[in-house]
């Protein structure tokens, strides 16, 4: 699926996410599942997500094995606003094949998927959390549970697929299947993805949703669903559990996934994964390893503004705390507490 990356979203990670800024203090990977949380990278932060897995498929109806070794990236940057991230989202899969009644072998190797796109987070509930002022009277009130806190973060993905019309990786003229135009021999086929990708913040544990349609345009075109509950043990190590449902003309099937991540320091994280299906048209099992790497160039947080009447009412307290700053004495030593000291 083009849309790994999955997502996972550390829940460690996502615990230290102001609810104004899209920036966070570590690394904000999706790996190593294949959803996509709702919140991008922030402004000015370069992203790097890759790594390689190994497995084996068989097809009893095609009467075929196949051995593979698959290499997927991810590369997204915060670009404009703290909001948006734009990405490159693709893999390369080298398989070795036999036919299982010839015993005859042959190698294929290509990419798989190579998708420009776009993330937008347009709802942020959790902004609107971090304004309202704390009971001082009730700790019920401020952490049980609330039937507000099941509404999610929602972001909207749109991209392009870039697929090669002479594929053998995705294209299977003997078979009659396609993801491309068959009237394409040679040369790009040009395709829409969108996705719908939501997200939950619960203490230690984390939920995402996403909802795909991949190559819409195409009389091949997939739609497909993924869930993603993820933990944090530790402030560096986490564990998810995934599934993912595709339905298509050419293909479906039912994954399941789960691994591991561990933070090594900021801006770097390591992670394992499995995969698993439960069918034979293809079986599949394959292995995961993978890394993310951040080039941190975030200068300082831009706040997502509120709209209406709060929105306002912040800006005039802004406003009044600049005024209060430019009117202290030069002579005045200003800590980070607020508290100050007069020569």
């Amino acid at each position: 699926m083009i849309f790994e990356r999955s997502k996972i979203l550390y829940l460690f990670l996502f615990t230290s996410i102001s609810v104004f800024s899209q920036y966070t203090e570590t690394v904000n990977s999706n790996r190593p599942g294949f959803s996509q949380g709702a919140f991008s990278v922030g402004k000015n932060i370069l992203q790097f997500e890759a790594g390689f897995g190994i497995g084996n498929e068989e097809h009893l109806l095609l009467n075929k094995k196949t051995d593979a070794f698959i290499i997927d990236y991810n590369v997204r940057y915060g670009v404009w606003k703290e909001e948006l991230e734009i990405s490159l989202i693709g893999a390369y899969q080298s398989n070795s094949v036999t036919l299982t009644e010839s015993g005859a072998t042959f190698k294929e190797r290509n990419f798989i998927s190579n998708t420009v796109g776009a993330k937008y987070l347009f709802f942020d509930p959790y902004r609107k959390k971090q304004l309202e002022k704390p009971n001082l009277y009730s700790w019920k009130a401020n952490n049980g549970f609330k039937w507000k806190d099941l509404i999610p973060a929602i972001s909207l993905y749109a991209g392009a697929n870039f697929d090669q019309a002479d594929n053998p990786i995705t294209h299977f003229p003997n078979n009659g299947i396609t993801f491309f135009n068959p009237e394409l021999e040679t040369g790009l086929e040009i395709s829409p993805t969108i996705a719908i990708a939501t997200q939950n913040n619960w203490g230690r544990w984390v939920f995402v949703i996403n909802l795909i349609g991949e190559r819409i345009t195409l009389d091949e075109k997939s739609y497909s669903y993924i869930l993603t509950l993820t933990h944090a043990f530790t402030a560096k190590l986490s564990a998810f559990i995934e599934t993912q449902g595709i339905k298509s003309d050419f293909y479906a099937d039912q994954l399941v996934r789960g691994g591991a991540a561990y933070l090594v320091n900021k801006d770097f994280q390591v992670d394992a994964a499995f995969l698993v299906n439960f069918k034979d048209t293809p079986s599949r099992q394959y292995g995961r390893l993978g890394v993310s790497y951040r080039l941190d160039m975030h200068k300082k947080d831009e706040y997502i503004e509120e709209k209406g009447k709060a929105g306002r009412a912040e800006k005039r307290k802004e406003k009044n705390n600049i005024k209060k700053k430019e009117n202290k004495r030069l002579d005045r030593i200003d800590f980070e507490d607020g508290d100050g000291l007069n020569l």
